[in-house]
């Protein structure tokens, strides 16, 4: 069953509250980059992500080179071809609130 994906004026808000993820792929996901000290604060990132992603059983595309962190959200089952929904804006606000 497809979820909900966000109105135009939702993107709006959630770009307007979140201002340091970018929207992408045609407006069907956003994304934003994190640099860290070293490598292990990088990872120590990423499993605390990991964790919030799996208790809300929505997982981010990320990319990781030594201390920068790459995240991107999107859901894959939004609207008719993905794009993005509640599930992005509340791992965008989780994932915000550990930097």
């Amino acid at each position: 069953m497809p979820v909900p994906e966000l109105a135009p004026d939702e993107v709006a808000q959630l770009l307007a509250e979140h201002p340091q993820w970018t929207l992408t792929r045609e407006g069907k996901a956003i994304t934003r980059s994190f640099q860290f000290a070293d490598f292990s604060e990088a990872w120590g990132f990423m499993s605390r992500v990991a964790l919030l992603a799996e208790a809300q059983d929505h997982h981010p595309e990320w990319f990781n080179v030594y201390a920068k962190v790459e995240v991107t959200l999107t859901t894959h089952d939004a609207g008719p071809s993905g794009g993005l929904s509640q599930r992005d804006v509340r791992l965008a606000r989780a994932i915000d609130a550990l930097v």
